[in-house]
């Protein structure tokens, strides 16, 4: 696990007509810049939105350096997650109320070469799943209804991730504990102090006419928090 808060900046609030240069913007030098680009895939089935596939997040990741995190909110995952994963996505994360076999859709994602995620919206219970995410590497908590960017932040989900944060110091689970929707300069720090290791953010970066320099202020205000909850 990274010892600073890892920033993933969501690719779903940037110029779509200008990807490339919307990746480079981000990057940095070591230490410095994104720890991973998210990249939201949605079929307007699962979630009411559609945004791009297979075909654009090969293109991406023939463009950046930087690891490539994919969040599929999409039906029957177990069928389309392992082609993200082969094409050389860092992460890949499905989420547990549409995967029929999460276990085995692990394993599957793992032998395609990339980190397993799973994602539970708002309102799905963490407790209900803790067997399944020791088969994970990265648990997302989605802070909003998935489906649309900037949305306001749902405060009761910190709930989950100081009870995976827990789970994970006390070596009952072995994984990343992400968050993504509402992560802003007035959210990060309760998210830090919470637990979570790595944060999605959209507008509070794209937004931002410097969207590097927003990115390194987000990871300055979720610094104290991080280290407050690891103590």
């Amino acid at each position: 696990m990274s010892n600073q808060p890892m920033i993933a900046p969501s690719i779903l609030s940037a110029d779509f007509a200008r990807l490339a240069d919307e990746m480079t913007a981000v990057g940095g030098g070591p230490g410095r810049g994104a720890d991973w680009l998210h990249v939201d895939v949605m079929d307007a089935h699962f979630v009411p939105n559609l945004t791009l596939g297979l075909p654009v997040v090969e293109s991406l990741l023939k463009a950046t350096e930087i690891p490539v995190d994919c969040h599929l909110m999409i039906e029957d995952p177990d069928r389309w997650a392992t082609g993200y994963a082969e094409a050389g996505a860092h992460n890949v994360t499905v989420h547990v109320e549409a995967a029929q076999d999460p276990i085995a859709l692990a394993k599957d994602l793992r032998a395609a070469g990339a980190k397993a995620g799973l994602s539970i919206k708002p309102g799905t219970p963490l407790e209900s799943y803790l067997d399944v995410l020791k088969h994970y590497d990265t648990l997302l908590v989605m802070s909003v209804e998935p489906g649309f960017g900037g949305q306001k932040f749902i405060t009761e989900v910190l709930d989950k991730v100081r009870k995976a944060r827990d789970l994970v110091d006390t070596g009952h689970l072995n994984l990343l504990v992400e968050i993504d929707g509402g992560i802003n300069a007035d959210t990060i720090e309760q998210a830090a102090e919470a637990g979570v290791d790595c944060f999605v953010a959209g507008s509070a970066i794209y937004g931002a006419d410097d969207p590097a320099a927003a990115l390194e202020a987000l990871r300055d205000k979720a610094a104290p928090g991080f280290a407050h909850a690891r103590q």
